[in-house]
């Protein structure tokens, strides 16, 4: 069901009656849309979570995925975008699901916010997909920290991170970085960015994207399965 936010962000919240987690889901840089509202109708159906998802860009109307400026627009919007209000709003979803005990994943754009929802206490398990480790050039705002600094400060907080090994965006000397802090890497051979999430991308693996699935859902429920 879709709901706002006080923000006034549009939320996806699916609650299921008696459930004892709850899941909260960034998306990627092309924002909260079918793909994702399916996800999180599936998410719940899947583990008997209440899940909810939310426009990371707030109220901005900004060109989807087939317009050929909009990627260009997009990250401009996230040069102006501030940590804050955008993780503001992850744990305003959190709270809509109305459950204590609240996870949290996200992909691309949506796993490097997932890395820095680290420090905030409201998450208690995070996985971020091929979530940028540090913030790109081109993305760089006076609001946006770096993910490495908010893992530095994730008390309690337990973190996954999926990444493929071709991808440029989590280059092995960040994803390093990210094992030095304390996060759980997986690695998928030969997975170029984005090979879980979407179906419909040409970089998708299906029996990777299955697995990855099932390691993050497990990781979330409170099982090793790294």
């Amino acid at each position: 069901m879709l709901r706002r936010l006080s923000s006034g962000t549009t939320a996806e919240v699916v609650t299921v009656d008696g459930a004892d987690r709850a899941l909260v889901v960034i998306p990627d840089i092309w924002g909260l849309r079918p793909l994702f509202s399916d996800m999180c109708e599936e998410l719940s159906r899947r583990t008997g979570w209440s899940v909810g998802s939310f426009e990371p860009f707030g109220s901005r109307k900004l060109p989807p995925a087939d317009d050929p400026e909009g990627f260009a627009q997009r990250s401009a919007a996230l040069r102006e975008l501030d940590d804050a209000t955008l993780l503001g709003d992850a744990v305003a979803t959190a709270d809509a699901l109305g459950v204590a005990e609240v996870g949290l994943i996200g992909f691309c754009m949506g796993g490097m916010y997932a890395l820095k929802a680290s420090a905030n206490s409201r998450f208690d398990r995070i996985v971020g997909f091929y979530g940028m480790i540090r913030v790109p050039a081109d993305w760089t705002g006076a609001g946006q920290g770096q993910p490495l600094e908010a893992l530095a400060a994730r008390g309690d907080t337990e973190v996954m991170a999926v990444v493929g090994t071709e991808d440029a965006w989590t280059p092995p000397d960040d994803v390093r970085n990210l094992e030095a802090a304390g996060v759980t890497v997986v690695r998928y051979a030969g997975a170029d960015h984005g090979f879980v999430h979407d179906p419909t991308r040409p970089a998708h693996r299906p029996d990777d994207a299955a697995d990855a699935w099932q390691r993050a859902l497990a990781f979330l429920a409170g099982s090793d399965t790294a």
